[in-house]
Parts: C-alpha cells; structure tokens; sequence
C-alpha cells in the first residue's frame, strides 16, 4: 500500500492537484510574502490606473494601483498641531479627553485621507501650480502681513524661526496647494441661476398671516403616584438619576503675594541691574533702507549668474549721479511686498531679523550710500541707506522707580520660585501626602470636596476649583488611582497648587429611596403635560372640523392673538413658535392651515395660517444679491468638492490602521 501511494504522489495527477492548490496561494498570499515590509501607515489609499478602472484588487493586478501612505507620524504632526490650535483658541476650557477620542482621532485622519485623495487625483490629471498662485497664497497669509500688507522682514522673521528657507517654504506651499487647488476650483465655479435666486428670496421674505391661541399652563397633578409606576418610570430613566464622578482633595496653595516681602535692593544692585539691560532703557542705532531684489529664475547656475548680471546692472545705475533709486525699485523689483514702495523697507535694528549678508551690509555703509549685489536666500540685493539714526540711552537717575519695581518683583518671584522647588522635592520624597510639604513652607493644607468634573456652584466654594486645569488634574487616573500628588498646577502668574485625591466616587446611579420625590414630580409633570397636549389636540380637532379659531376658543374663555404680516425668523411669540408658524404648508384658496406647538415656556399654542404672502425679490438692492448669490454659490461649491471627494474614495480601496492612530 504504501509502494501505491508513492506513485500516486508522484504521477503527473499529483503535479496537476498540486499546482491547482498553488493557484490561490499565488493571488492571495505570496503578495504578502513578496512585498512584506514593516508598515507604518496610519491610512493606505490605493486606487486603480486611469486605463483600467475595473481592475480588480487581487496580486498581481494591485501591483499596477496607485498607492499613497499617511504614516503614523505625519498623522501624529497634524493631531499635535490640532490639539494646539484648539487648546489656544479654548485656553482653560480645552478638554484633553475629548480631544483625544477616538472619534476625533477618526475625524483627524479622515481630513488628510481626503487631502491625499486630491492629491492623488491632481498628480493623475497632471495639475501643476504655478509660480503666479503660489507668490499670491504665501503673500495673502496674515501672519507675513503689517497692517493688512504682505511685509517682506515679517515672512523672513517666520521662516527663520523655524529654520526654513523661502524654497523650502514655497516647497510646502505647493504641495499644499496641489491637495486643495481642485476642490477650491470647483467651489469658485459653482453659481446660482436668476431663477434659484429669486425663490430663495421669495422665502426668505415671504410673510404669513397667523392667529394663534396660547393654552391655559399645565393643571397642577397632585394625585397619587402608585408604586408600581414609580419603580416602572424609575427604571425607564434611570440615565436622569446619576450621581456625577466626584473626588476630594486635598489643595496646598502657594502664593507668592502671600510671601514675606524681601528687604530693599542695595544702590549696587540696582546699577547693576541697570548695567546689564542698558538695552531695554534705550534704542539700539537704526538705518532707514531700501532695497531693490532680483530673485533667479531658478536653482540652476545659468539663472543664478543671470540674476547677478541683472543686480550688477542696477546698481551700476543706482550709483550714477541723480540716479532714482525708487524709480529702479519700482521697474525692477522682485519682492513684491516693497516694490510698490520703491523698496523702502522702513527702519531696520540690528537684531537678527534679517538675512545676515543682508543686515552686516546694511550696519557697514554710510547714509546715502548704494552697495550691492549682496547674496542671500532671497536673491540678490541692492541695498541703499537713506538715514542712520544712532542709538540713545535713558540716564539710571531716570529709571531708578522702574528697576526698584523690577527688582522687588524679580526677588519676590525668585523666592517663590525656591520655595516651590523645595516643596516639590519634598513631594518626591513623600508622593503620598501633602503634610510634609506643609510643613516645610509653613502653609495649610486644604480638604474640599466633594467636587465634579464638570464646575458647579459647589465647586465655586473654592476658587481654585473654578480653574480647569485643576480640574482636569484631579480627575486624572494617574492622581486617582495612585493616590499621589500632583506636579504643582499654576492657576496664576506667581500662584500654584499641589493637589492629591483623598477619595474618588465613580459615578453611579443613585437608589430609588434617595431620588422618590424627584421621580414622583417627573412623573406628575409628564401628567400634566399630556393633558395638556390633549386639550390642544381637541381645540386644533374643532378648528380642523371646520369651526373658527375664534369661536373654539371662546368656548373655552381663551384668547386669540392675530399677527397680520409675520416675518420668516421673527420670534414672535418664540423662536419655535415661528419655525412652527412657517413648517407649515400654504393654506388652500378659503383654508387655513392649522397646527399646534409647544412654547418655550411650557404652554401649548394652537394656531392657523390664513394668508401667504411670497417676498418681493425686486425689493433686494444689488449688493443684498451679490452677497446671497455668494454665501449660495460657496455652500453649493462646497457641497460639489465633498461630493467628488466621496466619488473618488468610492473607487478606491482605503485601509486604516487603527492601532496606529
């Protein structure tokens, strides 16, 4: 038996079966085996070639897609850059928790997979940006702008801050500018016919007759509540009887208005004082310049010894006698942000803010003298010095008060500064108390409590539990679970907090016997509010069974309110009650249309439509249309650039690696 199977092995039915099981391993694992590398992609966008649409996603067809990555850390860059954004716009108010939710994570990322995705499609099509686009995006951002104008110092200020050079720069612009120059596009295009225009406007002024009467307010419900609807009203929301999360704490506070003031500063230490920040009692000297800048057309050698050769021309000529240098600037120029000017670039310090060929040029010459070409990032220079005004100094006698007041205060922010380092590390030996700390800088700890997460008016008891960040910390797992202190807090310049959780209690839902009269009043209160609700159900019954709003009410000693001519949007009686007024469809020719709601404070209101009356669109003045046609045309524009967005990703396959984000 075992001679037969070796030669059944071995057959050439063998060979078949054996390549038949070769072919799903072929397309479905050897790509893995193949191309296995160490991922690092928080989202993978693969999309299949322009020529063949259909292709299927199986190996080795996908190795014709294609492919973009957002790495794990390209997302982290933009999620802290978020968090930045936010946490400066919220200040105190920023939530790190649910900043960092995974929905937020999810939405993050779903933002730069859109980006990629436009990207992708713009590098297809071949979309190039030109030079004209980008020079007009980097000058339009306001934080390279002085006084609403693209200034040439502010962007080299920025870009050196973050050791960048304007091509790198310009680099980054581009790319940018490639993942939105499509969807921008098709949001400019976008428009709304005459036709589109004149029915918004129409609704937007169209008035309705309207009569309403409001309801008698809910009976008072005192009857009884018997048990079994208690425990069954009790259980169906039981959400609405939660104790909140609260901790408490123990506080040390640390104020340094509160510490003893230190003796006064000797005459030599003030002039010391004095000496070593000469430069904030005076001005440093200052040249007014101008300049003219030629930028090569590239980085190649030929363009950069054409723009030399330009630059040597121009200043030739801006040192010929009677010469014009703004004239020059203004012909000539490449930064468009003094061209106009005739390169006047105002007055300059010497401080670092400029390229430095360009301000050691600048501080070598004389008034009225023209040097260049001078080389930087930016091109080539020509620099002229119209005036140099030379620095001045404030005398000690003058400023005497001024560096007492400083001294004193850097004293007093010194020794808090030591105190709070000394309590700090007596923490560290101790992590799990406070009292030490206490002792040590003859303070008080403090017990309050209990607290939530969310600020209450218990919470204003003590003002330091008013500051979120103090907040945030005492509801911190690390604080929570551990049972230890904190890093100091500052709630204020010169004021911080140790803090350490004395005990937490979790959330919970709170037993019927503690919240039985809250529940029997909610229960009453639904009472009353459905008889309520059926009385106007019975009054908007008659007026629908054809009697007069009028006569129904008076049947009931109601009063009817008329409001001839209402306004869309007017919140007359309330904001609902006119969204209400105006849900309903236009009354038929001797009709009315009826309805009720519920106003804001609590009352029904039955009412009736009798009159429509559509606005009038020749009423609107031009620039009342130009800017309606603008806010329709910018919110039809973006809904087309979402819709080509999802078109795409509908065609392409995405992959996101949740475990990175």
């Amino acid at each position: 038996m075992l001679q037969k199977l070796r030669e059944k092995s071995s057959g050439w039915i063998a060979t078949v079966i054996l390549g038949l099981l070769c072919v799903p391993f072929a397309f479905f694992g050897m790509e893995q085996y193949l191309f296995q590398r160490n991922a690092n992609f928080a989202a993978k966008i693969e999309a299949p070639p322009t020529w063949w649409p259909s292709a299927p996603a199986v190996w080795p067809v996908t190795m014709l897609w294609q492919r973009a990555e957002i790495d794990a850390d390209e997302f982290r860059t933009v999620y802290e850059q978020q968090r930045q954004q936010q946490r400066q716009a919220e200040g105190e108010g920023f939530d790190p928790r649910a900043f960092e939710s995974a929905d937020n994570k999810r939405r993050i990322l779903e933002g730069l997979i859109d980006r990629r995705v436009m990207r992708m499609m713009a590098e297809r099509d071949g979309v190039v940006i030109d030079d004209g686009l980008l020079r007009e995006t980097i000058q339009s951002v306001p934080a390279f702008q002085v006084g609403g104008k693209f200034d040439p110092q502010t962007y080299q200020l920025a870009l050196s801050s973050q050791n960048q050079s304007p091509r790198q720069f310009e680099q980054i612009v581009r790319d940018d500018l490639l993942q939105t120059v499509i969807p921008r596009g098709i949001a400019d295009s976008a428009f709304v016919t005459k036709s589109e225009m004149d029915r918004l406007l129409k609704l937007i002024g169209e008035t309705r007759s309207v009569s309403y009467v409001a309801m008698s307010g809910p009976a008072p419900d005192d009857a009884p509540v018997p048990d079994a609807e208690i425990q069954r009203w009790y259980q169906q929301h039981a959400a609405q009887y939660r104790a909140p999360e609260s901790v408490t704490l123990e506080v040390l506070d640390i104020d340094s208005s509160k510490l003893p003031p230190a003796g006064a500063p000797s005459e030599a230490t003030l002039r010391e004082r004095y000496a070593q920040e000469q430069a904030k009692f005076g001005t440093g000297e200052q040249r007014m310049v101008s300049h003219i800048l030629v930028k090569p057309a590239d980085e190649s050698p030929a363009a950069q010894q054409a723009a030399e050769a330009k630059a040597n021309d121009l200043s030739r000529q801006a040192k010929a006698p009677g010469a014009d240098f703004a004239a020059l600037a203004r012909a000539n120029s490449d930064d468009a942000g003094s061209k106009t000017g005739g390169g006047d670039l105002g007055w300059i310090e010497k401080n670092g803010l400029m390229a430095k060929p360009f301000e050691d040029a600048v501080f070598a010459m004389q008034a009225g003298e023209v040097r260049g070409p001078v080389k930087t990032d930016f091109g080539y220079h020509v620099i002229q010095v119209r005036e140099i005004k030379p620095s001045q100094q404030k005398p000690f006698e003058e400023v005497r008060e001024q560096l007492l007041a400083e001294q004193a205060e850097s004293e007093r922010e010194r020794a808090f500064n030591e105190l709070l380092g000394k309590l700090v590390d007596e923490v560290y030996k101790n992590p799990t108390t406070l009292a030490g700390a206490a002792r040590l800088g003859n303070l008080q700890v403090q017990t309050v409590g209990p607290v939530t997460r969310v600020p209450s008016a218990a919470n204003a008891v003590n003002p330091v539990l008013a500051n979120p960040a103090v907040l945030r910390a005492a509801f911190s797992e690390s604080l929570i679970q551990d049972g230890t202190a904190s890093d100091p807090i500052e709630i204020a310049p010169g004021r911080s907090v140790l803090l350490r959780v004395k005990s937490h209690t979790p959330e919970r839902t709170l037993p019927l016997a503690q919240v039985r009269e809250r529940v029997i009043a909610a229960i009453r209160a639904d009472r009353a509010a459905k008889a309520a609700s059926a009385a106007a159900d019975a009054l908007l019954a008659e007026v629908r069974g054809g009697q007069p709003l009028a006569a129904a009410a008076a049947s009931r000693q109601l009063a009817v309110t008329d409001l001839p001519e209402l306004a869309r949007g007017q919140p007359v009686p309330d904001p609902a009650a006119n969204e209400a007024f105006f849900a309903v469809p236009p009354p038929a020719a001797g009709k009315l249309s009826v309805g009720k709601v519920r106003l804001l404070d609590g009352r029904m209101a039955v009412f009736a439509v009798s009159k429509v009356t559509p606005g009038d669109p020749s009423k609107a003045t031009p620039a009342q249309r130009s800017q309606l046609q603008a806010q329709l045309g910018q919110i039809a524009g973006a809904e087309d650039a979402q819709a080509l967005v999802r078109e795409l990703r509908r065609k392409m396959t995405i992959t996101v690696a949740e475990d990175r984000l």
